[in-house]
């Protein structure tokens, strides 16, 4: 999971529910949209919060930042229903939230960056592939081609499995799946009390649809890469144990694809290094636009 670097806002930024045709969201946004909006979809088990390092850096470069939880994730609500998880429910949820943000942008023009982070990069690569023209460009960040990696599956099966079998005892799950951690010690008491808090927040119905998904997904690479016209980037850190580093290259290739690596982070550089993260992004964005605009 990811555990963001700091839990308190920046003084610029601020928190907020975000009225969608498809219903409320809990957000964090920070900056105007200077040069445009980026809105920022967490992976399993994440949340808004994953993104509390990026939204300083890339509001003083000129961008308005949102980041989201996703329906039943931590501070957005959602059902006791496993098939209103569905990748393309998700998928719809996010377009929903793009055209909100968009009604508030100033224009209908500007441009909106999508970035997706890990199972967040599943769904907005689902929207996407809906709805072409919603995003000015789309970044993949530690998100990878299909399924995750053998290994992760079979972690991610136990989960499944505990989750249907507890899913009203949610802190007994918790304390079995910390229990696993090696590094669990480390996390700070503020850090420890907060993962704890969002875990007990999300829906578990939304853990184990989402959690099938990872395990299940077909690649979908060659469809992403019809769609020319839209500037992509796969991103990720020097290592990674969801999809490993060379899918992820792979993958950029078939896509014909921008390809960024964070030295010295690993599944998450939003959070390991957020300032490498925001400079690698503003100017993939940069070159997005501008190459639209020649074009």
């Amino acid at each position: 999971m990811s555990k963001p670097p700091l839990l308190a806002l920046p003084a610029a930024a601020h928190a907020y529910t975000l009225h969608t045709a498809r219903g409320d969201f809990a957000v964090h946004e920070a900056g105007r949209p200077v040069l445009g909006t980026a809105l920022l979809v967490p992976g399993f088990t994440g949340s808004k919060e994953d993104f509390v390092g990026l939204l300083e850096p890339l509001a003083a470069a000129g961008y308005r930042v949102v980041a989201v939880d996703g329906r039943g994730q931590y501070q957005s609500p959602g059902p006791r229903d496993e098939a209103a998880y569905a990748l393309d429910e998700l998928a719809r949820d996010l377009l929903a939230q793009a055209a909100a943000l968009m009604a508030t942008a100033g224009t209908a023009t500007s441009p909106l960056h999508l970035v997706g982070h890990s199972f967040g990069g599943l769904v907005s690569r689902a929207a996407v592939l809906r709805e072409p023209t919603a995003f000015t460009s789309l970044t993949l960040m530690s998100s990878g081609p299909a399924a995750i990696a053998p290994d992760q599956q079979d972690r991610t099966k136990l989960l499944i499995a505990a989750l249907e079998m507890l899913r009203e005892d949610m802190p007994a799950v918790w304390e079995a799946m910390r229990a696993q951690e090696e590094d669990a010690v480390l996390d700070s008491p503020e850090l420890a009390a907060f993962l704890r808090e969002r875990w007990l927040g999300t829906v578990p119905e939304q853990l184990i649809a989402t959690g099938r998904v990872l395990i299940s997904e077909p690649d979908r690479v060659a469809e992403l890469a019809e769609l020319t016209d839209l500037p992509k980037l796969v991103l990720s850190g020097a290592v990674d144990y969801a999809w490993p580093v060379p899918w992820l290259d792979d993958m950029a290739q078939r896509l014909g694809a921008q390809r960024q690596v964070i030295p010295g982070t690993a599944h998450s550089p939003n959070a390991e290094d957020p300032e490498a993260t925001a400079r690698a992004l503003t100017g993939f964005w940069g070159g997005a636009v501008e190459g639209q605009d020649r074009g």
